[in-house]
């Protein structure tokens, strides 16, 4: 299974709230509609299914505070902009998206079995 960055999770993100956003998130692995399905790659094949469920149990355990919980729902599950979630949540928006930043940071590690370190995603220099 490959690691979680904060890319991918951001695009998993909203099929935590939304069982039918699955059905609207493209698999990377795949080959594109217009390709041969016989060049699909055979040990990633699977991993979109995985990585759901995943992202549906990293949700429930991972260690993220009250705020940062409300500001991934209000953006990735309502799509609510920064400002509006950050009024309804007593803050600026700004902080909010300072809050999805940690949020998303924390469910990766959370993902990866790694330890969150504030402001690093895990990511080599050369991959950055």
């Amino acid at each position: 299974m490959s690691g979680y960055d904060r890319r991918l999770v951001e695009h998993l993100l909203p099929a935590v709230w939304d069982m039918e956003a699955a059905y609207g998130i493209r698999n990377p692995t795949a080959p594109d509609a217009d390709m041969p399905k016989g060049t699909i790659d055979k040990k990633a094949a699977g991993t979109l299914f995985a990585h759901l469920a995943d992202i549906r149990l990293g949700w429930a355990a991972a260690p993220l505070s009250l705020g940062e919980r409300q500001a991934l729902l209000l953006r990735y599950g309502a799509d609510i902009h920064d400002d509006e979630a950050g009024a309804l949540q007593g803050v600026s928006g700004r902080a909010v998206r300072y809050r999805c930043e940690r949020g998303v940071g924390k469910l990766a590690a959370h993902l990866n079995g790694v330890a969150y370190v504030d402001g690093y995603d895990g990511l080599s220099e050369a991959a950055a």
